[in-house]
């Protein structure tokens, strides 16, 4: 039984980063990572059978990458790789915007107390590698044209990554990581669209947006009706890809417009819906394809010598290996000290800066920023390829270090509880420091 006493000292502790979450945050989360995880190695598969095909058939992978298929009265007949880039990751951001509609009205991002752990993290997370890159290439007289490309983490990579090697860690510490990694590409589709839009064209820039706003009233209204909802996705897709805006702003701006709340009589509420029924195809599908498109770089000597070597690519691995680790950790920390949120009694800070490390897994949105800051020059665009691939290979090498270590720590430790348990008979966990009290 919970005594008065203990349960009024239960709800005067400080509220706490990276707390336990909600049973029901817990379970939604959980059937996220499965679903990401999948994807995530999927996408690895994807990724070293491009690199393995572009090595050693050279000009079969180039010619698949470069076939043009749909309509030019239409404006697109594209080749396939920009069909990957701007369709398929369309579907990316749709489930992005969809989880952060989430978080932000009935999840944990709906109190802004709590809100302001993961936005800051992820800001800081996104200046560290830019930080990190324009000092890597003004001291080195490189481009700074790439200075966004080490700034995106990817959600797939990373739970996949942390699911091979984090069993054990505490599943707030997942939670905040996938709640970073969303924010993360909120901020990376802003930055395209903001910094990587060339010669707008204002009136399909507005038909877009009118579908936009009639989409909105609609879920306002309570409307369900997705054969109405898939065509106006697509024809507000391709009156983006007309603008001369990256198309996959549209997938982003869906998400974040559709209906959270769930109302009366409804199992579930439109966004919740809709994120069950596309995520298997994003995941399974769309980002496993845009890897196999992107992905194929050239190995060599010569190639790898250049990323240590030459300051663009350097930048970009510096930047996805100390940049975002050194930025998440230190948002983290500085929130931390000069508020009145506490780290939480079941992390130490150790869990923290390998938190920031796993994000350095830069791969898929990375890629998709290398094209656009150099499509005017392969060679970058193919050394950025080569050196995100590297960056995040290191990241995940070091995650694997830092947070392996840390899941041996929580391992013994739920051992050890484990076998107290057996000794007398009661969890500690349901033990308190009142005589004569249990919860």
């Amino acid at each position: 039984m919970v005594t008065s006493a203990t349960r009024r000292r239960w709800c005067t502790v400080p509220r706490r980063l990276f707390s336990r979450s909600s049973w029901p945050e817990a379970q939604y989360v959980a059937s996220i990572l499965r679903s990401e995880t999948t994807g995530g190695f999927l996408m690895l598969v994807a990724a070293a059978t491009a690199i393995v095909w572009a090595n050693v058939g050279t000009d079969s992978y180039e010619s698949l990458r470069t076939a043009t298929i749909g309509p030019s009265a239409l404006h697109l007949d594209l080749d396939l790789a920009t069909w990957a880039a701007d369709g398929l990751l369309a579907v990316f951001f749709l489930v992005a915007g969809l989880e952060l509609k989430r978080e932000l009205v009935v999840g944990s991002l709906r109190r802004p107390a709590e809100a302001a752990l993961p936005i800051i993290a992820a800001v800081c997370g996104m200046a560290g590698p830019i930080v990190v890159y324009v000092t890597v290439n003004g001291v080195g007289g490189g481009s700074m044209d790439g200075w966004a490309v080490p700034t995106a983490t990817d959600i797939a990579f990373a739970l996949a990554v942390l699911a091979v090697i984090g069993s054990r860690l505490p599943s707030a510490l997942r939670a905040f990581l996938l709640t970073l990694a969303v924010v993360d590409d909120l901020l990376a589709i802003l930055l395209i669209a903001i910094f990587f839009t060339t010669d707008v064209r204002i009136w399909p820039l507005l038909g877009a947006a009118a579908i936009l706003v009639a989409y909105d009233l609609m879920q306002r209204r309570g409307i369900s009706a997705w054969w109405v909802y898939v065509p106006m996705g697509v024809v507000a897709w391709a009156l983006m890809h007309e603008s001369g805006v990256h198309a996959t702003v549209v997938g982003v701006a869906f998400g974040l417009l559709t209906r959270a709340h769930r109302k009366d009589g409804e199992e579930q509420a439109p966004a919740e819906r809709i994120e069950h029924r596309v995520r298997p195809f994003s995941a399974v599908i769309c980002v496993p394809v845009f890897a196999l498109l992107a992905a194929g770089v050239t190995i060599s000597s010569d190639a790898l010598r250049e990323v240590v070597t030459e300051p663009v690519a350097l930048g970009v691995v510096l930047g996805l290996v100390a940049g975002k680790a050194i930025g998440i950790f230190g948002g983290t920390w500085l929130t931390a000290r000069f508020t009145r949120a506490e780290l939480s009694d079941d992390l130490t800070w150790g869990d923290v800066f390998g938190l920031g490390t796993i994000a350095g897994i830069g791969f898929t949105v990375s890629l998709l920023i290398g094209e656009l800051a150099f499509r005017d020059d392969a060679h970058l665009t193919e050394l950025v390829k080569t050196a995100v691939l590297v960056g995040s290979v290191l990241a995940a090498l070091l995650a694997t270090i830092v947070l392996g270590r840390r899941n041996v720590i929580y391992k013994r430790m739920a051992e050890e509880e484990a076998r107290d348990e057996d000794h007398d008979g009661i969890p500690d966990v349901y033990q308190t420091d009142e005589p004569g009290t249990r919860s």
